[in-house]
């Protein structure tokens, strides 16, 4: 009996870790024949930075809409500090929410807008709202623009703006919706350093929607990835980056993309080889026990472009011809086509020059990834 109750203990204990916790969300259109989230389970802890990341059309938005109460879901429950607020109105769950377009009354100053649901939703007097709004300003870095009007003021400052009005209201929790989507690239990476920052001096849950994968893995502490309204892995950015549970999370995550390479395994005594239309190659031994009983079945072998090298033709595992070569930063990305396979090689900046040529392909085995006929990963 004591041992049941320590484990009850232990699941309450576990459960009470997570400041949101979401459980078997699931939340449909069109009277049920459109899914937009399915099965959705997960835990934030009070001072994490979740990203959802995703294609558009996967599910996140409607997600955090439901999070927030803005859509109320078909089954499932949503849990914030120990209190089930799945039914729960908007203004009840205390939480801020910021969106994609930013939306300012024109009509109203910025010291005005950031105090507005100070005006409407508390009895504070107006010298502790101007107070809140003062110190609110001065760690977003617009203290000196409280009295300008929103138009005077540059999309960056204008998104401060409305995370200060957010900010104001003291929330437990902020989710964003791609709030920087519709900024230039120089202040959008400005801004996710700015939200980084003041999510850990605020100490406060953060969930931020974003379809760009450098953003993703610049912001979050826990990276959920979503494909067709569900959830394909949960981890760190280290994690996701270098263990993808399946193919869909080795494609998506990484620029240039993973290469994939449709193949089959086959055995030769004790050897396993996968094999392509082009090139094949011996599995060393400790990966060859992985993946010898699927010989013969169709399978996908992944790699990504860095783990790939250039060297003279006839001196590699195969050889490809060079179609494209674009600088990326410190490194080339060198496109190459093999018979119907096309892939990329990252090589450091100019170490291939002669591009209109056939060369050799080599790659690190060891860090090669093989994917079953469902996309899951064998090894």
């Amino acid at each position: 009996m004591s041992s049941t109750s320590e484990t009850l203990e232990s699941d309450e204990r576990e459960e009470s870790d997570a400041y949101i916790r979401i459980r078997g969300l699931r939340k449909t259109f069109s009277r049920g024949t459109v899914v937009a989230v399915d099965d959705f389970d997960l835990e934030v802890d009070e001072d994490e930075f979740a990203v959802f990341l995703g294609p558009s059309g996967c599910g996140k938005t409607t997600t955090l809409r439901c999070i927030s109460g803005l859509e109320i879901p078909d089954e499932g429950e949503v849990v914030i500090d120990g209190e089930d607020v799945t039914f729960a109105k908007p203004k009840d769950r205390d939480l801020a929410f910021v969106f994609q377009n930013i939306t300012l009354f024109p009509h109203m100053s910025v010291r005005e807008n950031m105090r507005f649901g100070l005006d409407m939703k508390t009895n504070m007097s107006k010298a502790e709202k101007n107070q809140r709004v003062e110190e609110t300003a001065e760690l977003l870095g617009i203290e000196g623009m409280l009295d300008r009007a929103p138009s005077a003021l540059s999309g960056g400052q204008q998104q401060r703006v409305s995370i200060g009005r957010a900010m104001v209201m003291e929330p437990t929790a902020f989710l964003l919706d791609e709030p920087f989507a519709n900024l230039d690239a120089n202040l959008r990476d400005r801004m996710q350093t700015e939200i980084k920052r003041l999510q850990r001096r605020l100490g406060k849950s953060m969930i931020f929607v974003t379809h760009d994968q450098e953003e993703a893995m610049t912001l979050g502490d826990k990276i959920v990835i979503m494909d067709d309204a569900e959830i394909q892995q949960v981890g760190t950015p280290y994690e996701i980056y270098n263990e993808p549970t399946n193919e869909f999370v080795a494609r998506f995550i990484g620029s240039p993309s993973t290469n994939m390479f449709e193949s089959t395994i086959r055995r030769d005594g004790e050897d396993v080889w996968l094999v392509t239309d082009e090139f094949e190659f011996a599995l060393p031994a400790e990966h060859a026990a992985k993946v010898s009983d699927y010989e013969g079945t169709p399978v996908t072998f992944g790699i990504r472009p860095e783990y790939m090298h250039v060297v003279e033709a006839g001196d590699g595992i195969f050889d490809a011809d060079i179609d494209v070569k674009e600088l990326h930063g410190e490194h080339d990305a060198i496109y190459f086509t093999a018979g119907e396979f096309a892939f990329t090689v990252t090589e450091p900046q100019g170490t291939v020059r002669d591009i209109e040529s056939t060369k050799g392909v080599d790659f690190d085995i060891s860090k090669v990834w093989i994917f079953g006929p469902e996309g899951e990963r064998l090894l």
